[in-house]
C-alpha cells in the first residue's frame, strides 16, 4: 500500500501518451447537483466576503431551506455566519411555523422577525378587505424595515430564475437602491462569476444562491442530501375549498364566497406563502420519490397556484420593483 492510498482523494496521475489517467479523470467528474452545489457554495463565501452584515431571507419553504444548508456546508465547520430573516405575515402555516422554530433550536441559529402585523398596528400599511384579501404584499415594507433596523447589507434569498419571468431578470448580486426598490435597468453584469457587491450608504444587495437551478433540481437536492422538509410538501388531508379552479385550505384567513364549501381532501403544496394565497394540488405523493416523478410530468409552474402573481400580467415584477425579494 503506499503512502496515497488512504488519502480521501487519489493524486493526479499523468500518463505519457494520454495525459490525465482517464480511471482518474472519471473520480473527479461531478454530477450536475454537485456542480450547481459547488457554485452556489462559492456565492454564499463571496456574501460572506464581501459584505458586512448578510442575512438569509428564511420562509420555511424547501427554497430557504436548501439555502440554508447549502450554508451549512459553505462555512462548516463554523456556525453559519449570518442570521436568518423571517417576515411573519401572521397568516402562515402552522406547520411551517413549527419546523422552522425547530430548525433554529436544532442548529443554534438566530433568527430575526419581523411582523406584518406590527407594520399595520403602527399604521404604515393598511390591511386588504374582501373575499381576496392577503397579506402578501403587505410583507414588502415589513421587509425593508427589518432591513433598515438590522443594517442588513445583502439579504439572502431562494428566488429561482425559472419560477417567474420577472426573476428570469434577476442577477445573482441584485442592487437595490436607497429605497429599496429593484431597477432591472440598473444591474452589474455577472462575467465569468464575478460579483460586483459596491454600493452606496443606504443602498443593499440580493443574493440568490440556487439563481440557476429548477424545481427538480431542488426535489433532487433535498432527496440527495436527506434535508428534512414540512410535512405539507407532502400528500396529507386537510379541509379545502375551490375558488378560481385554485384549491385552497380552509382557515380563519380565508373570507369564504357563499357558494363556497370546505371539504375534505387529499391535497399537498408544492410552494409555501401565505395561506390566503397559496393554493394546494390534488396529488397522491406522499414520499420524495413519488414528488420528483410528478414535478418531471408537470405541466404548470409551481407558482401556478400563487393567487398574488395572478393579480396581473406582472404582478411579481411591480412587486419587485417596490422592494419585495
Amino acid at each position: 500500500m503506499n503512502a496515497h492510498s488512504s488519502a480521501p482523494f487519489a493524486p493526479l496521475r499523468l500518463n505519457s501518451s494520454r495525459g490525465l489517467n482517464q480511471k482518474t479523470m472519471h473520480s473527479y467528474r461531478l454530477t450536475h447537483l454537485k456542480e450547481l452545489e459547488s457554485e452556489s457554495m462559492h456565492i454564499l463565501r463571496e456574501v460572506a466576503a464581501q459584505f458586512e452584515n448578510p442575512a438569509l431571507l428564511f420562509s420555511g419553504g424547501k427554497d430557504s431551506i436548501v439555502c440554508f444548508h447549502l450554508a451549512r456546508k459553505a462555512f462548516f465547520p463554523a456556525r453559519v455566519p449570518f442570521p436568518l430573516v423571517h417576515v411573519d405575515t401572521g397568516h402562515n402555516f402552522a406547520e411551517t411555523m413549527t419546523f422552522r422554530d425547530n430548525l433554529v433550536k436544532e442548529h443554534g441559529a438566530k433568527l430575526i422577525v419581523g411582523s406584518v402585523q406590527e407594520s399595520i398596528d403602527q399604521g404604515k400599511v393598511q390591511e386588504e378587505t374582501g373575499y381576496y384579501a392577503s397579506r402578501n404584499k403587505l410583507q414588502t415594507v415589513t421587509l425593508l424595515d427589518t432591513i433598515e433596523k438590522h443594517k442588513i447589507d445583502c439579504a439572502i434569498g431562494g428566488g429561482r430564475r425559472d419560477e417567474e419571468k420577472a426573476r428570469a431578470k434577476e442577477r445573482v448580486f441584485s442592487h437595490r437602491d436607497e429605497f429599496g426598490q429593484w431597477d432591472p435597468k440598473n444591474q452589474r453584469p455577472e462575467l465569468w462569476n464575478l460579483y460586483n457587491g459596491r454600493k452606496r450608504p443606504g443602498e443593499h444587495f440580493r443574493a440568490f444562491p440556487i439563481s440557476n437551478w429548477t424545481e427538480m433540481d431542488v426535489w433532487q437536492y433535498i432527496l440527495l442530501e436527506k434535508i428534512p422538509i414540512p410535512s405539507i410538501y407532502f400528500s396529507h388531508e386537510r379541509e379545502v375549498f375551490d375558488r378560481d379552479g385554485v384549491i385552497y385550505a380552509n382557515s380563519s384567513f380565508m373570507r369564504l364566497k357563499p357558494e363556497e364549501k370546505p371539504y375534505m381532501k387529499r391535497v399537498r403544496f408544492r410552494t409555501i406563502g401565505d395561506m390566503s394565497c397559496t393554493g394546494a394540488v390534488d396529488s397522491p405523493a406522499a414520499t420524495l420519490e413519488e414528488i420528483i416523478e410528478e414535478v418531471a410530468s408537470s405541466r404548470v409552474t409551481e407558482r401556478g397556484s400563487r393567487m398574488d402573481d395572478k393579480r396581473s400580467e406582472a404582478a411579481m415584477e411591480d412587486r419587485k420593483k417596490e422592494g419585495y425579494f
